[in-house]
């Protein structure tokens, strides 16, 4: 059940034209002809990086404070927003059609409201390349869940939107609340602003919590692809599930190496 644009004109937030102008057809298209390309960027953002470190082996750091501030404030705002957007249409699917409609229904991918924000998130896991950019500039130690995480979101967002997938109604709205929560803490710490250690405590649990949300709703949309209520294919259960795997083992091993090990350490002496 889709959401019709007279019954979202009168709800919280409305609808601006931006949205409702947005030709979700037209995207859909072009990623379906060239969600391939995220490879290239992927190999293109691989060089870089790495190559990067080479160059800058020898090298003075860059400070680039500044910079780093207006790059995190602005995605932080960007996932703000797209939370807002995207967790008010969800909730509207939510309390007007149930659970199973707000997991199995398309309409997150050209609904009035989520159409624009869906394609916002898929083209905004380019630009996020850029977060590593700064690491490597700045000399900053560069971790495997770091770069791993950020191909592999950016290959499997452009993969899974080119088909509508159920389910990707929860991904988005997730990673877009975690984004809003993530970006505007790296904002205070680029602008040297004390920050309580357990925000960045919180911030890795959130993630986690995504990650096991996530395979429990590939799990769900399994179960409902049977009868057919559930639009998706086995390879993109597949890959997703392999994904979400992966970054909980990763998530939860960091968590355990950033928070817990120290502490540890700490008792025991």
């Amino acid at each position: 059940m889709l959401a019709s644009d007279a019954n979202l004109s009168r709800l919280p937030f409305g609808q601006y034209d931006f949205e409702r102008s947005f030709d979700e057809q037209g995207a859909l298209e072009w990623f379906q002809e060239n969600w391939s390309k995220s490879f290239v960027f992927s190999v293109v953002y691989a060089a870089l990086i790495f190559g990067g470190q080479h160059v800058m082996k020898e090298r003075r750091k860059f400070e680039l404070r500044v910079p780093l501030v207006l790059w995190s404030l602005t995605l932080a705002l960007f996932s703000i927003v797209g939370a807002l957007r995207t967790g008010w249409y969800l909730g509207h699917v939510l309390i007007t059609s149930g659970f199973k409609q707000s997991v199995c229904d398309q309409s997150f991918y050209n609904g009035p409201v989520s159409k624009f924000w869906a394609y916002a998130f898929v083209m905004s896991k380019v630009p996020e390349l850029g977060d590593t950019l700064f690491i490597v500039l700045r000399k900053q130690k560069l971790i495997f869940l770091h770069w791993y995480h950020h191909i592999t979101v950016l290959l499997y967002a452009w993969y899974a939107y080119k088909d509508m997938v159920a389910g990707g109604g929860w991904f988005m709205t997730m990673n877009y609340n975690v984004h809003a929560v993530m970006y505007s803490y790296y904002t205070l710490r680029a602008a040297q602003l004390h920050v309580p250690r357990y925000c960045a405590m919180f911030i890795t649990f959130t993630q986690i919590l995504q990650m096991v949300m996530g395979l429990m709703v590939n799990v769900l949309v399994y179960s409902w692809m049977q009868d057919g209520s559930c639009p998706s294919t086995w390879a993109n259960i597949f890959w997703s599930s392999v994904m979400y795997l992966s970054y909980l083992l990763l998530f939860c091993s960091f968590f355990y190496k950033a928070y817990l090990k120290g502490r540890e350490r700490a008792k025991a002496e």
